[in-house]
């Protein structure tokens, strides 16, 4: 038989999905997750009870981040959240694009599974690895799902089988109950468009701070959005700022020093690190580290 890979993205869906394949004796030879590096703290705290679930059950686990690998005049990054503030851009979703997924999650997950052993050798004998997706059976996922099966993919079987078994979202949320396992918060980047209010209300001062930020890096070169959030609407604003604000999730003078000063601050760091020979470039996590300390605006 073909490899089997589930493509794990610690949410309702794809958990339901493993915990139902173990149950039928038909668990993946590989769970794999791309992280962006900006989940939720609940998501990690999630995936840390997987990842033992998945160990006391044998089933391999790996998880693969995208590597970027040219840093032109910029300081070495490696997450999502270091690429849009070295860039000065929002993630491609606020723009109604959805390449961000595609870079951080489907790339580099493909390329470890172009070097897994077991895919290499399926391929060189002719066959397709069996490819698990967590798309359910609602109507959402529906539209996903009609334009998923119209690709004609020649390493990949991909299957569904939560929509062989006819289960929507509140279905696989029963399965994981069953299975005794809390469920898992809805999976998705911190600065997300997708994010809802109560959503932005429960993250944490870091990340917070870290939207405050990203949208004010940004700002310079929006034309065509507003923020996070695209455009105001009756509900929420189309900045996530102005809606931290307007909550009082951070203080007033700590959202004005961040959009004041923090963007300058950072754009004379990366100026700095273009003078400098790569392999002695100070990392943007580095940068990170002081900002989220305060001590940006006095550099």
């Amino acid at each position: 038989m073909p490899p089997r890979v589930l493509c794990y993205g610690v949410g309702v869906d794809s958990t339901a999905l493993l915990v139902e394949l173990e149950a039928r004796d038909e668990a993946p030879d590989l769970v794999l997750t791309a992280d962006t590096g900006a989940e939720k703290t609940e998501t990690y705290e999630f995936q840390r009870l997987m990842r033992a679930w998945m160990e006391e059950r044998s089933i391999p686990y790996e998880v693969v981040r995208y590597e970027a690998k040219r840093f032109k005049n910029w300081p070495p990054y490696w997450d999502l959240t270091e690429s849009l503030l070295t860039n000065g851009c929002l993630p491609s979703i606020a723009f109604g694009r959805h390449s961000c997924s595609l870079k951080y999650k489907a790339a580099p997950q493909e390329t470890f599974l172009k070097a897994w052993q077991p895919a290499i050798e399926a391929w060189a004998s002719g066959e397709k690895v069996i490819r698990y997706i967590g798309y359910d059976a609602s109507p959402r996922d529906g539209q996903r799902y009609a334009h998923a099966r119209t690709i004609d993919d020649p390493l990949f079987d991909n299957r569904y089988p939560l929509r062989d078994w006819g289960w929507d979202r509140e279905r696989c949320k029963a399965r994981i109950v069953e299975a005794g396992l809390p469920v898992p918060p809805k999976s998705s980047c911190v600065f997300c468009t997708a994010m809802k209010p109560d959503e932005v209300r429960s993250l944490s001062p870091e990340w917070l701070r870290t939207i405050v930020l990203i949208e004010a890096r940004a700002a310079p070169r929006l034309k065509t959005v507003e923020g996070l959030w695209r455009r105001s609407t009756r509900t929420r604003p189309g900045r996530m700022t102005d809606f931290i604000r307007d909550e009082g999730l951070l203080p007033d003078d700590e959202i004005t020093r961040i959009t004041e000063s923090a963007p300058a601050d950072l754009v004379a760091f990366q100026t700095h690190a273009a003078s400098q020979p790569l392999e002695e470039r100070t990392p943007m996590a580095s940068w990170l580290e002081r900002f989220h300390a305060g001590e940006t605006h006095h550099a």
